[in-house]
């Protein structure tokens, strides 16, 4: 009976089981061990220099941009370690998050940043402890070929096993930390470019709207003060124009005003600045708002913008005949609902109307979902973190509940 093949190494980075034939995955282990001390000694050296001169120095001005550029450094050795074990004990680590240096605030504050750097100091721990473990490897290993040779591969498999548990342990990203500053990097950078493009829209509307009306306005009143005594009729005629223009102008800056923040929204809440928002679409929309109390006005502005801008591609894209908007909280989330009777077919690569509501979500914690068939109906579900009018993360409050979930 011809005996089973050893697989590779599955997700769970765990080789096959030792034995006493050599297989590949042996030897690659054996190949780690030995080359456990040189390797070991390099990092030693390299963490003990960057250390001794770090911290010898730190009452000097050279001080703490040394100890940084050491723990800078100590990044790169971890990660040619984790790719070594990669290579030769099949782990599987993630590369930490890069380091979030700060865009702004000057040159301390980042050095700062690199200092208390927790990647950095954990490498420098793994590369302090491995000298003492890389002579063990290393010696047991070699003197094992001519000793242990029956059983080496048991006693390989065993020390490579702890060196599995030290990458993991000390190479590997804390996850929950890590991936934070991740996302909070990215969602800062979604929050500038979003306020960004606010203003350029801002600047867009006034240039090409209100401001050209006035400049208008400025010409024909200027042109009918000329004429008036050669020509009374004619001028009043230029006056009735200029005053036409006067009401399109104040109505364009009251549309811009109540783009950027209407001021029923900040007098009423969201009910009143929805039942408004919806009575301007063009499909029948019940609006029902369930809640006890105010969020906070940056959250509720996001909820009124996100309602808003959905209830236009209702008006523009879905051919619905009706929609709805529900507004409740659930704990300490706000969700918004938006339900048409249309066509379907919406999704958040359609477009970047969708995507852009996304985004803005993602950079306040919150999730945006698009649940839409070919056929319809859509039901799109906005969730948001709550926060009370001061500011704060209020606690748990009686609610109906979170939706089911459908397709991001």
């Amino acid at each position: 009976m011809t005996e089973p093949i050893p697989q590779p190494a599955g997700p769970g980075d765990r080789p096959p089981p030792a034995r006493f034939a050599y297989d590949s995955h042996t030897w690659k282990e054996m190949a780690h061990l030995l080359t456990n001390l040189p390797v070991s000694i390099v990092g030693f050296v390299y963490a003990v220099t960057a250390l001794s001169v770090g911290a010898g120095l730190t009452v000097t001005v050279i001080g703490l941009p040394l100890l940084a550029l050491g723990l800078t450094g100590a990044r790169v050795l971890g990660r040619l370690e984790r790719a070594r074990a990669r290579a030769m004990l099949g782990v599987r680590v993630d590369e930490p998050s890069p380091l979030p240096w700060r865009r702004s605030g000057g040159f301390w504050p980042g050095l700062w940043q690199a200092v208390k750097d927790p990647v950095g100091w954990r490498t420098f721990l793994f590369m302090l402890i491995r000298l003492p473990w890389g002579i063990l490897t290393f010696t047991v290993t070699l003197t094992g070929l001519f000793v242990l040779w029956p059983v080496l591969a048991f006693v390989v498999r065993a020390m490579a096993d702890v060196d599995r548990a030290m990458v993991r342990g000390l190479l590997s990203p804390s996850d929950e930390l890590e991936r934070r500053i991740a996302e909070l990097e990215s969602d800062r950078g979604v929050v500038v470019d979003t306020a960004a493009a606010d203003l350029r829209r801002i600047e867009r509307d006034l240039h090409d709207g209100a401001q050209a009306r006035l400049v208008n306005l400025a010409m024909g009143l200027g042109l009918a003060k000329e004429k008036l005594l050669e020509d009374p009729d004619a001028a009043a005629s230029m006056v009735e124009e200029a005053h036409g223009e006067v009401k399109l102008a104040l109505q364009e800056l009251r549309d811009l005003a109540r783009g950027i923040h209407p001021a029923v929204l900040t007098d009423r809440g969201l009910d009143a600045a929805l039942s408004s928002v919806s009575a301007r679409c063009t499909v029948p929309v019940t609006v029902t708002v369930d809640l006890e109390e105010r969020p906070a006005p940056a959250i509720e502005g996001i909820a009124y913008f996100t309602v808003s801008e959905l209830l236009q591609n209702v008006s523009k894209h879905s051919r619905a005949h009706a929609a709805t908007v529900e507004v409740w909280r659930s704990d300490n989330r706000l969700f918004l609902q938006v339900r048409d009777d249309g066509v379907g077919g919406a999704s958040l690569d359609g477009g970047t109307g969708m995507r852009g509501l996304a985004e803005r979500l993602g950079a306040v914690d919150g999730l945006f979902v698009v649940d839409s068939p070919e056929g319809g109906p859509t039901t799109v579900t906005a969730e948001l973190p709550w926060r009370d009018r001061s500011g704060t993360p209020a606690g748990k409050a009686p609610g109906r509940g979170a939706p089911a979930r459908g397709r991001r």
